[in-house]
């Protein structure tokens, strides 16, 4: 098989490919063969047509296909003789001019860059730390207990305050017309926890059992309600019951309620103060690592394969469509979406991905199988049933495909934090969890 291969363009290369004529034929002829001993047709007993007519009926498709497999075949060994690492797809064409007895082919294609990373040690990377204290815990003690309060009926003439819970009727009318969604009857909620619009909350704060008020309510410019969004309602609300949030005390019995084993405070804070580490952990890895693979992208050169980035754009907008669809959008699957708003997006992993990969292939960086099975017990920790949780995961080739990545990015990023100019810097709990 003759083979010539020429620069186009940067990372588009074109390979010119010979086959023998006998190649195809031999191969269509066997494929044939073996279609006859298979094919039903009318007039004849399966099994007994005769190859003129089966060749006649299929013997285009099957030179077809036989000719696409042979062309690929002798593309992928020739472009494997060459040491070609090819990106994406090859564009196969058939050409003109070839030799008695040969098909002559063209197949246009893009090879993955050299990537050249400049001297890590030049690099500035932020990297953050940040501890798990005393008073992170008391909040996570706090959460647990309103999530176990209980609610007591306030006595008639006491005002709703925030904490109480409150059972109320309401009416919104915009220009005096209701609207959908606007009405509602024995309908609870928390006092001062934003589970109201706050003009809402403020109306019915103060308010007593037996009462009714009405008030105008603006509802913000960008509220979910397209609707009524930045219009002004007049709601008449009544309240039917206050109750007041009891909350339970941190004891012996709160422990033990959650499952604590030695059912003390003590061992309950312990409990808590591990999972935030954990939480912790996997935060600042998250952030330290997005500071690495920008560091990364600024240091490095190379030219992307159009095709890789194509495929990116693709795989973006179905993902876009996914959750379209996800969110109950009609008509996702054809809703137009621009494929260019994805190009800075998809060029920027393509980018990444390649200098990730030459960086885990020049320094083994690969992710050993203890490290993988040590993520996977990390993350299954924080379940009830840490085994059932590893086992969802060392069942399913693609979940661990996706450790696997998660851990090779981890090497990664503690590989470029040992070659660089780290700059530490430590920040709060509240501000890594977003909560401040």
């Amino acid at each position: 098989m003759a083979v010539t291969i020429e620069t186009l363009e940067k990372l588009e290369r074109k390979m010119t490919l010979a086959l023998p004529v006998t190649t195809i034929q031999g191969e269509v002829e066997t494929r044939l063969k073996r279609l006859a001993r298979q094919v039903k047709m009318d007039g004849f007993r399966p099994g007994k047509v005769p190859f003129n007519v089966v060749a006649q009926r299929y013997g285009y498709s099957v030179q077809y296909e036989v000719m696409n497999d042979k062309v690929g075949e002798a593309f992928a060994a020739a472009a494997n003789e060459a040491k070609l690492r090819v990106a994406g797809t090859p564009r196969i064409s058939e050409k003109e001019g070839a030799a008695e007895g040969e098909l002559l082919f063209d197949a246009v294609f893009e090879v993955y860059p050299d990537v050249k990373i400049a001297d890590l040690a030049d690099a500035e990377v932020e990297r953050v730390s940040a501890d798990v204290n005393d008073s992170a815990i008391d909040k996570t003690v706090d959460i647990l207990r309103k999530q176990r309060r209980t609610f007591a009926q306030r006595a008639m003439d006491a005002e709703a305050q925030d904490g109480d819970r409150v059972t109320i009727d309401f009416e919104g009318k915009i220009d005096g017309e209701a609207f959908a969604g606007g009405k509602a009857t024995a309908f609870q909620f928390l006092v001062g926890e934003g589970q109201m619009l706050k003009e809402f909350e403020d109306a019915v704060r103060g308010m007593k059992s037996g009462e009714s008020k009405t008030f105008p309510l603006s509802f913000p410019a960008d509220y979910h309600g397209k609707d009524v969004a930045g219009k002004v309602a007049d709601f008449l609300v009544t309240v039917n019951k206050i109750e007041a949030a009891h909350l339970p005390e941190v004891n012996e019995a709160f422990a033990k309620s959650l499952g604590i084993a030695d059912g003390t405070v003590e061992g309950l804070r312990a409990d808590i103060r591990k999972n935030l580490e954990r939480e912790v952990k996997f935060r600042l890895q998250a952030r330290n690592k997005q500071a690495v693979m920008d560091a990364l992208v600024a240091k490095a050169e190379l030219d992307l394969p159009k095709s890789s980035v194509k495929s990116e754009v693709e795989r973006l907008v179905q993902g876009a469509r996914a959750d379209l669809k996800q969110r109950g959008i009609k008509d996702a699957e054809t809703a137009p979406i621009p494929e260019e708003i994805f190009t800075e997006q998809a060029e920027r992993r393509v980018r990444l991905g390649l200098v990730v990969a030459e960086l885990v292939r020049a320094n083994t960086l690969h992710a050993k199988p203890e490290q993988i099975r040590a993520h996977v017990e990390e993350l299954a920790a924080s379940y009830e049933k840490p085994a059932d949780v590893v086992r969802w995961y060392t069942t399913d080739d693609r979940r661990m495909a996706e450790v696997e990545a998660v851990v090779i990015e981890n090497n990664v990023t503690e590989f470029v934090l040992s070659k660089a100019k780290v700059v530490d810097k430590s920040v709060a709990f509240e501000e890594l969890m977003g909560q401040g």
